[in-house]
């Protein structure tokens, strides 16, 4: 099923997992799907992993197997900017054959180490180029924040615009913290005539300089109530996973009050975090 066929009556509720590095079994990425059989998501989007390689079909295994096995659909990560169109062409011809039917198309993140190239310069490109292949339904990102290479937010929100009209169906958010952050953001994305579903991205903090540093990477600023949690706690693990949690749990309560279209959850692969917020806000998603 294609995503944005889902009932949009009641908002959707999604995950992101990851393959598991190169030196650990596969076998780990389903031992946390099986914890996670008290989430009931409406997808799961399985990342793409580092290094732009398109030899390693892991991604597509466990879309796939997230589809056939678990009964929840799946979403596919696809960076471009290490892909040939010929590559291209290869992947969404296994991701058809596999029967996953969505695709997160994104440019990706550049590998200092590899060189990109560069026949798909942007997500857009890509999204084009999935519609001309046709039986795709497109996802696209989106920064609350800004796209750090963007030259300003007005140009970020045109190029976001530009994408939709290349046909993405619907947004996932970038993480953010700040939830006035994100309210502004879709006032920009409704003015630019942007009126496709925005999924907001959450993350439940856990560790302070794993948080630091992908803030760094993508943006996103950390409110200054938060940094406070993330000093006092910094050194008492689970009282830095609680604390965490309690403020995930607040921002998808506010993000529900507030209509949003859904929540996308990053998990980072932890089975125990997703757990204890989805058993909070499960009725609120409902309600």
């Amino acid at each position: 099923m294609k995503i944005n066929e889902l009932n949009k009556s009641t908002p959707v509720f999604s995950l992101e997992i990851f393959p598991p590095k190169k030196t650990a079994p596969i076998d780990t990425i389903y031992n946390t799907l099986n914890e996670l059989s008290d989430v009931s998501p409406d997808f799961i989007s399985v990342t793409f992993g580092a290094g732009g390689s398109v030899s390693n079909n892991t991604m597509i295994s466990i879309a796939s197997t997230i589809k056939d096995k678990y009964k929840i659909e799946s979403v596919a990560h696809m960076p471009c900017i290490y892909l040939t169109r010929d590559d291209a062409e290869h992947m969404l011809d296994e991701l058809k054959a596999n029967g996953i039917e969505n695709i997160l198309a994104l440019r990706g993140d550049v590998n200092p180490d590899i060189p990109p190239v560069y026949q798909f310069r942007h997500a857009s490109d890509l999204v084009e180029f999935i519609g001309e292949y046709g039986g795709f339904n497109v996802i696209g990102a989106c920064y609350p924040e800004t796209h750090l290479e963007a030259a300003s937010a007005a140009e970020d929100i045109k190029n976001l615009k530009y994408k939709v009209d290349c046909g993405c169906n619907e947004l996932i958010s970038q993480l953010f913290f700040d939830n006035n952050v994100f309210y502004s953001f879709l006032e920009k994305c409704e003015i630019a005539g942007i009126n496709v579903p925005v999924e907001a991205g959450i993350m439940p903090v856990t560790n302070k300089r794993q948080i630091e540093r992908m803030t760094r990477m993508c943006g996103a600023k950390l409110p200054e109530k938060f940094r406070r949690v993330l000093d006092r706690y910094e050194f008492n693990d689970e009282a830095l996973r609680d604390a965490g949690i309690a403020y995930a749990i607040d921002q998808i309560t506010d993000l529900m009050a507030n209509g949003v279209s859904g929540v996308h959850l990053y998990t980072m692969n932890n089975p125990y975090v997703a757990k204890r917020i989805y058993a909070a806000v499960k009725n609120i998603l409902k309600a």
